[in-house]
C-alpha cells in the first residue's frame, strides 16, 4: 500500500483555515487530521480523542522524554503536542494526513519529515481580515490590535511554505486545496504503487 501524505496547513487567525480543512476531510475520503495532545481542562462539549487527547503533565512529559511528538510547545501553563506514532501509522495505512500547526510547529515537523507538502492560507486583504477578527464578538478594539499583529506574525513566513492558498471565495479556495491533494496521489511515485498491477498489465 502506498504511504499517505503529511499536509501541514498553517494560517493566521481569521483566515478561514479550520472551515476549509473541516471542509477538506469531509469532501474526499481517506484524510484525516491528526489530532494534538494537550494538558489543558477539557471543555464543555469536547470529546477526549476528537478536540484533543488530554493528558496530564506527567503524560505528556513522559512522551516528550520518549520523543514521540514531531513538534510540542508550551502556551501559557499547558502543552500541545502532535504524537508522531499516531501520524506515522495513519501515513503508512494509506491515509493522508493534515497537521493544522503554527510556522514554528510546521518547522519542526519540516525538519523531521521533509516530504511533507506544506499549504499556508491567506486571507484576501488586511481590511477582510480585521473585519473577521472584529466579527467574531464583542472584543474590545486593543484585543482586535493584538490579534491583528499576531496575523502579521504569523504571515511573515508565508514564503516558508510549498502553496499559497487565499481564501477570499470559500468555494474557490477549498478546490485549491483539494487540487492540492488530489495532484500528491496522483505523483507517479504514489500512483506508480498504487497501480503497480495495471502498470505490469500494460506493459507486458
Amino acid at each position: 500500500m502506498p504511504q499517505g501524505t503529511l499536509f501541514i496547513v498553517s494560517a493566521p487567525s481569521g483566515a478561514g483555515k479550520t472551515s476549509l480543512v473541516r471542509e477538506l476531510i469531509e469532501s474526499l475520503d481517506g484524510i484525516q487530521v491528526s489530532v494534538s495532545h494537550t494538558t489543558r481542562a477539557m471543555r464543555n462539549g469536547e470529546v477526549d480523542g476528537v478536540n484533543y487527547h488530554f493528558v496530564d503533565v506527567a503524560a505528556f512529559e513522559a512522551m516528550i522524554e520518549r520523543g514521540e511528538f514531531f513538534e510540542h510547545a508550551r502556551v501559557f501553563d499547558n502543552y500541545y503536542g502532535t504524537s508522531r506514532p499516531a501520524v506515522q501509522a495513519a501515513l503508512a495505512a494509506g491515509q493522508d494526513v493534515i497537521l493544522e500547526i503554527d510556522w514554528q510547529g510546521a518547522r519542526q515537523v519540516r525538519q523531521q519529515m521533509p516530504d511533507a507538502v506544506s499549504i499556508f492560507i491567506l486571507p484576501p486583504s488586511r481590511e477582510e481580515l480585521e473585519r473577521r477578527l472584529a466579527s467574531r464578538g464583542t472584543d474590545e478594539h486593543a484585543v482586535i490590535e493584538r490579534r491583528m499583529r499576531d496575523a502579521v506574525s504569523e504571515m511573515s513566513h508565508h514564503d516558508e511554505y510549498d502553496y499559497l492558498v487565499i481564501n477570499d471565495d470559500f468555494t474557490t479556495a477549498l478546490r485549491e486545496l483539494q487540487a492540492l491533494v488530489i495532484a500528491q496521489r496522483l505523483s507517479h511515485e504514489r500512483a506508480g504503487q498504487a497501480h503497480a498491477p495495471l502498470l505490469q498489465a500494460l506493459l507486458c
